[in-house]
């Protein structure tokens, strides 16, 4: 599959095979997330694999910080019982499952509010670009995948439940599992490109 071909048809997909990841095809495609741009040539991500015995704690962790944002939010029991479920069945039920970090390696330590928030705008655009990597080269690879952003409204649960080393700021997780043979992705809704691309 060329780079072309991936982009076009890679989708996110949920429906995955109850079925092993072999930890060659994670790690090839975590090399391929490793080649994404970052500023300065630096590299402020890290990627944690994200082992079976890890997930219950992880997913209690985080499912009691969205449980205490869901309630102030006025949310009814019924609802974030199921929305807590939901997140603690892709979590625990992963066949693999890769968390996305970012550091301060090698970012600039600006004197000003404005460049600092925006150098760490930059490398999280950065952490983007090696998600993206990871994604296609998984879909290149005959895996399928998707994306949460959950870690980023809980970066303290995360590093808490995986003990992550200091300075580790937890951004997405990625899950990776081989496509439930019996499951195809809807179809893509057309973009508006006269809408979502402008000239000047």
């Amino acid at each position: 599959m060329d780079a072309l071909e991936a982009i076009r048809t890679r989708r996110s997909r949920r429906q995955l095979a109850e079925r092993p990841v072999p930890r060659e095809l994670i790690d090839e495609a975590l090399a391929l997330a490793l080649l994404a741009p970052a500023p300065h040539h630096t590299r402020p991500w890290r990627y944690v694999i994200v082992s079976p015995e890890r997930r219950e704690a992880l997913a209690e962790a985080m499912g009691a910080a969205w449980r205490a944002d869901l309630e102030r939010d006025g949310h009814p029991e019924a609802l974030i019982t199921k929305l807590l479920r939901k997140s603690h069945r892709q979590i625990t039920r992963a066949p693999a499952l890769i968390l996305a970090c970012l550091t301060n390696e090698g970012l600039r330590a600006w004197p000003d509010d404005r460049r600092a928030r925006n150098e760490w705008a930059m490398a999280q655009q950065s952490a983007g670009a090696g998600m993206q990597n990871l994604m296609l080269g998984a879909h290149a690879l005959g895996l399928a995948s998707y994306w949460i952003s959950a870690p980023l409204f809980a970066p303290e649960a995360a590093a808490e439940a995986l003990a992550l080393p200091d300075g580790y700021v937890a951004q997405a997780f990625i899950v990776l599992g081989f496509p439930a043979s019996a499951a195809a992705p809807k179809p893509r809704p057309a973009a508006d490109a006269a809408r979502l691309i402008i000239e000047r």
